[in-house]
């Protein structure tokens, strides 16, 4: 992460738009606005930005049309997509391409704070690992170059996830907890409630074992977390 990060908030609704950029500024970040899909994918495919707050839903480009797209050519920047509640379809829909994080309208203030840094820290500590790969099975994690991969095939994962299966891979298999990976990967206290954690074990099953509804490596340790069994 450079010195003073670069968040981008793409989001139609001006007044929350507002209230997010001047207490963003006030953590000590440059921000940048679009008020629409159209222009926030122009900014984003043409500014170097080091996050990108993404409302799902606007009139003309959707934010699930614009994340496809970004993704396209970035797979890199992190995202954290805001959705409307109870919109459980677009939540799941945006982790599938390529969204690290979610929150649910309405949020609060500290908790938005604590995710977008949390975001960044997690993409900084990424870029810089280094250090032995690891495998386990017929995946292979080259630390160096961030890159994983299947049977020799490359798989892509958020840094979210890449973050969450390096959390796994280090503990040797050792359980971690839900807590304790929210608040390493996410940077949540213990007294968040929340199902990311299991929303992305589930993606990372479905890039990486072969029977994801029977997982051979990424297996639950009931009522308390998850351990990897290489």
């Amino acid at each position: 992460m450079p010195e003073v990060a670069r968040i981008l908030i793409i989001e139609d609704n001006a007044d929350l738009a507002f209230g997010l950029r001047t207490n963003l500024e006030v953590q000590g970040y440059e921000v940048e606005l679009a008020h629409d899909g159209l222009a926030g994918l122009q900014v984003a495919q043409h500014i170097a930005v080091d996050l990108i707050v993404l409302d799902l839903r606007f009139p003309s480009l959707g934010g699930i049309d614009l994340l496809k797209e970004f993704r396209k050519t970035n797979k890199q920047t992190p995202v954290l997509v805001l959705t409307a509640k109870g919109n459980e379809v677009d939540k799941v829909m945006g982790l599938r391409l390529g969204a690290d994080d979610y929150m649910t309208k309405p949020f609060g203030l500290m908790e938005f704070l604590a995710r977008v840094e949390a975001l960044l820290r997690r993409v900084s500590i990424a870029a810089g690992d280094h250090g032995q790969n690891h495998r386990f099975g017929n995946v292979e994690i080259e630390t160096d170059s961030r890159r994983v991969t299947r049977d020799g095939t490359d798989v892509e994962l958020t840094p979210k996830e890449y973050g969450l299966l390096l959390a796994l891979v280090e503990r040797g298999g050792a359980v971690a907890s839900r807590i304790e990976l929210m608040r390493e990967i996410w940077g949540h206290s213990s007294a968040v409630v929340s199902r990311t954690v299991d929303t992305h074990i589930a993606e990372l099953r479905r890039k990486l074992e072969v029977d994801p509804a029977k997982p051979r490596y990424i297996v639950t340790v009931r009522k308390t977390g998850y351990r990897l069994d290489s």
